[in-house]
């Protein structure tokens, strides 16, 4: 299917365009629509619509665009109008089909040869047993890496989606299913529940929450049947209570298809082809997926909550108007359960539509600029559940559990009355697609009322515990707040370390600084040992020019220290941001510097959940921590080892002749020692060449 896509974009690239894009993801929803249909009987004739193109279009492809059009616009005609519509008498195999699918623009890209073979070729894949993955694969294929990057597009797969609607809901109606046996009137009242239940995807994406849900659904209303001796009765699970809103077209219309095929099959497969056709065709016109940015959608009016939303009603299923429900639910008052795959997006990679939408939802306060995208789903979830009796459980980053984030976001929904009813502790998952994502993700399932006993899943492990930290393990209800001061006053706050922004240019390895020193034996007093995250960790060795005002002379008749410092210039000034622009007049310093000329403590920033410590280390006046790492600076030696002391940490030293205590560093030539005291600038020059 990508290949047929960007095949016929190449003849036609208008259809690539926006002005265009919805008559071409229109096109391959009809595509895949009439595939199906003519594996499993939709169609009378196995591969009706695949051999009807080989033997009516031309091997050319000069006319296959023109007699795909005239398949399109038959099955947008009733069977008595055909004739007069001038239609020619091959399209009389097809039914009617309507719904929308095939109303609106009757354009067809025009085909090259090799476009027409992928499409013949597709024709005769076997798609009788078409899964969600399928169609979550082609989105992400499908779909432009750009578009697909920037809206952080990662489907998910049907186990995983399991592992959201089984907790959620799923388990509850098999244990009723289980516990009421044989008993006719008890499963009435089963089939009566779940014809009322309403599962909502507020970042459905192609649908396969939705899918899924009704899929497993159906399968327990039959078992429910076939106790009570009514196996052939029709479905009372209405797919329109399976709604769902996305921010794009093409995975609205992929949504709709899906639910409409997921129908048909449960149908085929409890009660039989004939009457699954009987029901299929035509396709209705109601339209229950919303097109539109969910974070800004009023959700308890597209969940109708009240029972008395206003019913509008859609010229068609698959065209626009696309920003509204457009029905109202058969069946009210039932449960309500939300659930889906937000996107995707750290605080400092959102764009700034995103940004503004975390803006709105968590009312102006400053705080999300710290938050990952999804926590905006928890606490726009959080207000619906406010109003009706519904649930809610996402799949999530597992940042979102970690960290400052646990106590921004848990602040407000412990305030709203929520609480957590299970969670999957931190999983890796994949999914089918060809380019496939693999996230560390949580599950977390939020209710109103407290639960008695709460579910806690650690990979295949299920334990019941008596509450669920919002750090995702058992305990109490309770969230560590980020503070700015240490523990002891005496100190100031743990800052980041200063941030170059320099393209490189100001930074480098010991072997470039070595070289240097022996060409421009003069250049030492501007180098400094250079501390980050990847230092502390891994034992890098780095130096970085650290050049004062009253050096840059200096700097500047070294010719490579020059030329460094140009390239500073050019990249800051070349930069969008306005305050990376602005450092451009002083490209000789770091853009941000946070460096004091006193002892110090550098801890990573970045370190893995399976050590047991944040690296560290001691530092003295001359290194330069960098904004990979936080800093805390001490005024003196004492008082470093005050602080030492007061966060119950052991500081070894060595004492020769007399006080002078010396601290170990880590380089990649192994373990050295070095003076600790306050050094002139001869001597700190004179220990960086040693230590070079």
């Amino acid at each position: 299917m990508n290949r047929l896509y960007v095949e016929l974009l190449k003849d036609n690239p208008e259809w690539g365009k926006s002005e265009r894009r919805h008559d071409m993801n229109q096109f391959m929803a009809r595509l895949i629509f009439c595939f199906f249909a003519e594996d499993t009987d939709i169609f009378i004739g196995k591969g009706l619509f695949t051999s009807t193109i080989a033997q009516m279009s031309e091997r050319d492809s000069s006319n296959t665009h023109e007699v795909i059009g005239a398949l399109f616009r038959a099955m947008n005609t009733k069977v008595g109008g055909r004739k007069s519509a001038g239609l020619p008498n091959w399209a009389d195999s097809f039914p009617y089909v309507n719904g929308g699918l095939f109303s609106g623009n009757m354009d067809v890209p025009r085909f090259s040869k090799i476009a027409r073979s992928y499409l013949l070729h597709i024709g005769g894949l076997d798609w009788t047993k078409i899964n969600p993955d399928i169609f979550g694969s082609m989105i992400q294929a499908v779909t432009e890496d750009e578009e697909r990057g920037a809206l952080g597009m990662h489907y998910t797969s049907v186990p995983n989606i399991l592992k959201v609607l089984n907790p959620l809901f799923l388990d509850d109606l098999r244990a009723k299913l289980q516990e009421a046996g044989d008993n006719p009137r008890a499963l009435l009242n089963l089939r009566k529940r779940m014809a009322k239940i309403r599962v909502f995807d507020p970042a459905c994406g192609s649908g396969n929450f939705l899918v899924i849900a009704y899929k497993q659904m159906r399968e327990i209303e039959a078992e429910v049947n076939r106790r009570r001796g009514e196996a052939e009765l029709k479905s009372d699970i209405p797919v329109e209570n399976f709604r769902g809103i996305e921010l794009r077209d093409f995975p609205v219309e992929i949504a709709r298809l899906a639910l409409v095929i997921a129908e048909y099959q449960a149908d085929v497969l409890y009660l039989g082809p004939k009457l699954a056709l009987a029901e299929f065709l035509p396709l209705r016109s109601e339209n229950w997926i919303t097109c539109g940015n969910a974070l800004r959608l009023d959700w308890s009016s597209l969940m109708d909550v009240g029972g008395t939303g206003v019913k509008l009603v859609a010229d068609d299923l698959f065209s626009t108007p696309l920003n509204q429900a457009e029905i109202n639910f058969v069946n009210d008052g039932g449960e309500i359960y939300i659930c889906g795959n937000p996107q995707f997006k750290g605080a400092r990679k959102q764009s700034r539509a995103q940004k503004e939408d975390m803006a709105f939802i968590f009312n102006g306060h400053n705080d999300f600029k710290d938050c990952d995208y999804v926590t905006a789903w928890y606490l726009k979830a959080s207000e619906l559940l406010q109003s009706c009796n519904a649930t809610f459980a996402f799949v999530s980053t597992s940042s979102i559990s970690e960290g400052e984030q646990v106590a921004h976001l848990w602040s407000r929904l412990y305030e709203a009355g929520c609480h957590i009813k299970f969670a999957h502790q931190g999983f890796r998952w994949r999914n089918n697609a060809s380019n496939n994502a693999v996230v560390q993700c949580v599950i977390v399932g939020v209710g109103r009322s407290k639960p008695t006993r709460c579910i806690l899943f650690d990979g295949d492990v299920k334990r019941e515990v008596d509450s669920i930290s919002p750090y995702l393990i058992a305990g109490e209800e309770l969230y560590v707040e980020a503070r700015d001061l240490t523990l002891c006053s005496e100190f100031g706050t743990m800052v980041s370390g200063s941030m170059a922004r320099d393209g490189g240019n100001l930074i480098m390895t010991y072997a470039e600084s070595l070289d240097l020193l022996r060409k421009e034996p003069l250049s030492w007093p501007l180098l400094r040992i250079f501390l980050g995250s990847q230092e502390l960790i891994h034992f890098q060795d780095r130096r970085c020019l650290w050049i004062e005002d009253d050096h840059l002379e200096l700097a500047k008749s070294v010719p490579e220290i020059n030329e460094r410092i140009e390239s500073v210039r050019s990249f800051r000034a070349a930069s969008s941001a306005k305050t990376t622009k602005g450092y451009s007049s002083i490209p000789h310093k770091f853009a941000q510097r946070a460096h004091r000329e006193t002892l110090s403590i550098a801890i990573a920033k970045t370190s893995s959940e399976t050590r047991e410590y944040l690296p560290a280390n001691l530092c003295d006046e001359s290194m330069i921590i960098s904004d990979a790492a936080f800093a805390i600076y001490a005024p003196s030696l004492w008082e470093l080892a005050l602080l030492l002391s007061k966060l119950h940490l052991v500081w070894i030293t060595t004492v020769c002749g007399k006080l002078e205590s010396r601290l170990r560093y880590s380089s990649t030539l192994g373990w050295n020692t070095f003076p600790v005291p306050t050094l002139t600038e001869k001597n700190r020059g004179d220990l960086m060449h040693d230590q070079l």
